[in-house]
């Protein structure tokens, strides 16, 4: 059974950073492409940043340069560090098997003062 458990979310001042992590089981995670994705109140789900097994990330546009996607394959985890972060940013992040319908089953991210 693949299980992804997103920790790390919380309230954050904009400006201030955060690090999501993803803990993978169920899968041999070193050759798994993995991703983030968020969902903002009354928008659609969308993709954040994915990496492959190989390490070769991408950022949607507009996060480039403030988000970094990364993996630890000796510990199975995922992690997103957000920088810079702006109250649009707020949204429930998703972990996700890239090219998989597995899922996490998200945590919130809040930027307000």
């Amino acid at each position: 059974q693949v299980q992804l458990v997103e920790s790390g979310g919380g309230l954050v001042q904009p400006g201030g950073s955060l690090r999501l992590s993803c803990a993978a089981s169920g899968v041999i995670f070193s050759i798994t492409p993995m991703g983030w994705y968020r969902q903002a109140p009354g928008k659609q789900r969308e993709l954040v940043a994915d990496i492959t097994s190989g390490g070769s990330t991408n950022y949607a546009d507009s996060l480039k340069g403030r988000f970094t996607i990364s993996r630890d394959n000796a510990k199975s985890t995922l992690y997103l560090q957000m920088n810079s972060l702006k109250p649009e940013d707020t949204a429930v992040y998703y972990c996700k098997v890239m090219g998989r319908p597995y899922w996490g089953p998200g945590t919130q991210v809040t930027v307000s003062s």
